[in-house]
């Protein structure tokens, strides 16, 4: 009696945590399967992302992972087809990887039916390959048809290598590309290298709100919120106050790095500038962190310089064929350059040692430089060439040109305040950031002088209550993945790009 007891609670358990049942064959995804084998070369076994998981907590007792010439199936698209007399080659992309599995096939399936661009399930067996381009090919017995593709009317062409500008026409078939496939496996690494980082670091990661009745930059450049209603009913206001796409969550990070000491947050951001530039969108995504008990502009460099470099190894180091592509296919160099930003310290200059620098310049600027104005992207990517090409910070701003929350300077230049700004190759500005303005009495002012006080008396109430030191900074996401992969227009780093004329899908 015992041991039925014994028996029927292990049935149960095994119920519980979802034990697989057995079957035919395994899916595999592209990019493990191209990942099988040994040192040798010769063929390991198989094992699912799925089934992976289940190991991790159950153990194999209770698993037959497939091995080496057991069968499995494979989905994707297929992106070529070479047919020969007594054999069929296909390579099948799932968007794991950049690169294809091959399949290999007799001549018995009809290739009039797999035309590049369609959709396919692929069973056999994974072989090792008799061709040196790759370690494994499946060797198929059974390819099934998901969804066929009118190869003359898809507008990404077999063979063709086509332009970025030409892909922009297409936000929802150009992500099938190499290109574009690559940039964004690169985007998908590089946050998870980011969210990595803050978290090793004992960072909190806060969720600001897309909603806010605040402008943090005091632009003016805001898309304000309405019901779709409000025609109908024009009287009434949904938040009793003019609500707006945020423009950054600095203010809201503010907020919690007074309980939390070292917060971030990572998502988009909205801005109404009318600029088709190649290096402004009106939605992107801001990487912003706030730490509280900062006395230093050297405590918040050393963190920027940090997260760029430790974000760019871990990118490299996961996905060097996508970044790879990059560098042969769109900037040529930029590899070079790259290990030239990493190995080398950052720079730093003042303000107003730039001004001097581009006044000494011998290179014409549509722009004067002049103490007192704002740096110009000319002006940027001249200072880093200057700089060597290594990534430079320029500090203490004067406090005309910067918005009311920077801590004006008491020690440094006169009429200056804590700011920083870090210039990067082929970019310009990547990173902004300041000490904040803890000062009770001297937000006060500040505040006082702009006829800001109503609006931010919240933001004033912080310096009441336990107030410290602290400071923070921004990057623009996309900025960065044009800095480390050499893609010239920012519309080419983010999936949907949206842009003054320009919402498509």
């Amino acid at each position: 009696m015992l041991g039925a007891r014994r028996l029927l609670g292990a049935l149960r358990l095994c119920s519980s945590v979802s034990c697989p049942r057995p079957r035919a064959s395994a899916k595999i995804r592209v990019r493990d399967a191209l990942r099988v084998q040994d040192a040798s070369g010769e063929c390991v076994t198989v094992q699912t992302a799925a089934e992976s998981e289940s190991a991790s907590n159950l153990g194999s007792s209770c698993l037959g992972f497939p091995s080496a010439g057991s069968q499995v199936y494979s989905t994707g698209w297929i992106r070529s087809v070479r047919s020969q007399k007594e054999v069929l080659f296909l390579h099948v992309n799932d968007g794991s990887s950049l690169e294809s599995l091959q399949v290999v096939a007799d001549s018995s399936f009809d290739s009039r039916e797999l035309t590049f661009g369609s959709s396919v399930q692929v069973q056999g067996q994974l072989v090792k390959s008799q061709s040196k381009r790759q370690n494994v090919e499946l060797k198929a017995e059974k390819i099934e048809v998901i969804g066929d593709c009118e190869a003359k009317a898809f507008p990404i062409k077999y063979k063709e290598r086509h332009p970025l500008e030409y892909l922009r026409q297409y936000p929802h078939l150009r992500c099938r590309t190499n290109a574009l496939g690559s940039i964004l496996r690169v985007r998908s690494e590089a946050t998870a290298a980011i969210h990595s980082y803050f978290k090793d670091n004992g960072f909190v990661h806060i969720h600001t709100p897309v909603l806010t009745s605040n402008d943090c930059e005091g632009a003016g450049e805001l898309f304000q919120v309405e019901p779709s209603s409000k025609i109908k009913v024009p009287e009434e206001n949904f938040f009793d106050v003019p609500a707006f796409l945020t423009v950054s969550g600095q203010l809201h990070l503010e907020v919690m790095s007074g309980a939390f000491t070292q917060v971030f947050t990572f998502g988009p951001t909205f801005r109404a500038e009318n600029s088709q530039s190649r290096r402004h969108l009106a939605e992107f995504y801001m990487v912003e962190a706030e730490m509280s008990f900062v006395e230093s502009l050297q405590d918040l460099m050393q963190v920027m310089e940090e997260l760029f470099k430790a974000t760019t190894e871990m990118v490299l180091s996961h996905c060097p064929e996508d970044v790879e592509l990059c560098h042969q296919f769109i900037a040529s160099g930029q590899k070079g350059r790259l290990e030239h930003m990493l190995k080398n310290n950052f720079l730093i200059i003042s303000y107003t040692e730039a001004i001097e620098i581009l006044k000494q310049a011998s290179q014409n600027f549509a722009f004067t430089p002049k103490w007192g104005v704002d740096l110009q992207t000319e002006h940027e990517k001249y200072l880093v060439r200057h700089c060597g090409n290594i990534p430079v910070f320029v500090i203490n701003y004067p406090s005309e040109l910067k918005p009311f929350y920077m801590r004006e300077n008491e020690d440094g230049p006169q009429n200056t305040v804590a700011a920083v700004d870090l210039l990067v190759p082929g970019v310009g500005e990547l990173f902004g950031g300041s000490l904040r303005e803890e000062r009770y009495h001297v937000l006060e002012q500040r505040l006082a002088r702009s006829g800001l006080t109503k609006a931010y008396q919240w933001y004033l109430d912080l310096r009441k209550f336990g107030s410290v030191p602290h400071g923070g900074f921004g990057m623009g996401f996309e900025r960065y993945l044009q800095c480390i992969l050499g893609v010239d227009n920012i519309k080419d780093v983010i999936p949907f790009p949206r842009f003054t004329h320009s919402c498509l899908l």
